[in-house]
């Protein structure tokens, strides 16, 4: 890359970022990595990436500020926010990398669009669409036949089977499964450890094995506890 490489957001996941980039390049060849972008970086942040021989460069608004061409990876989990930066850069001269680490497996005929990023010992199998700014965190499975939707993320371990949809912004935590030929909506939050055997509604909680839609807690905020 020619042009400035940044990432934006100097959390685990930013710095999980950062490893993929060396993997890339060969560890005994660091690649030029020129900083990080956040707007509220904590001690702990600032600590790690100096650790890291990196640092911070400036906030999400100095960056959108910027007239020179750069490339940028977003690191941020929330897809929200990660959607809302993406909308603030819409008009920016940025380009945005496919990163797949090395120890990933991708299959026949996958489509990683603009700034996806593919952990270590995830697997990809064939005939799967994935849509832009993805988040495929480590040693997920995703099936055959799958469409994963813009921003959404996969977390450590998760499971989509076979000609799954999931939705824009869909979460689907770690050590989740998806079985077979499901659709997760929009927005939709499938919980860790959860087995999904029936469709997501949009903008949903689903928990437990197998998944069901999480109750919202009482008004009032006291637990659900017939004894309480």
């Amino acid at each position: 890359m020619n042009a400035p490489l940044f990432i934006v957001g100097a959390g685990g996941f930013g710095r999980e970022v950062f490893s993929i980039i060396r993997a890339l390049h060969g560890s005994s060849s660091m690649p030029r990595i020129d900083g990080f972008f956040d707007d509220h970086p904590s001690a702990a942040d600032l600590k790690n990436l100096e650790a890291l021989g990196s640092r911070i460069v400036g906030s999400i608004d100095d960056l959108v500020r910027r007239t020179e061409p750069f490339s940028a990876v977003l690191a941020v989990g929330s897809a929200v926010d990660r959607e809302a930066i993406a909308d603030l850069l819409a008009h920016s001269p940025v380009t945005y990398p496919v990163l797949v680490h090395p120890q990933a497996t991708i299959g026949c005929d996958i489509h990683l669009s603009e700034g996806v990023v593919v952990a270590a010992g995830s697997r990809l199998s064939t005939n799967i669409q994935v849509g832009i700014h993805v988040q495929i965190d480590q040693n997920a499975a995703i099936g055959h036949d799958c469409d994963l939707g813009d921003f959404s993320r996969l977390n450590p371990q998760a499971c989509v089977s076979g000609d799954v949809t999931i939705g824009r912004r869909a979460l689907i935590g770690a050590n989740a499964i998806v079985l077979q030929g499901l659709k997760v909506g929009n927005d939709a939050i499938v919980g860790a450890g959860a087995v999904v055997t029936h469709p997501v509604d949009p903008a949903v909680t689903v928990m437990g094995v197998p998944a069901r839609r999480e109750k919202p807690l009482p008004p009032d905020g006291s637990l659900r506890n017939p004894h309480r």
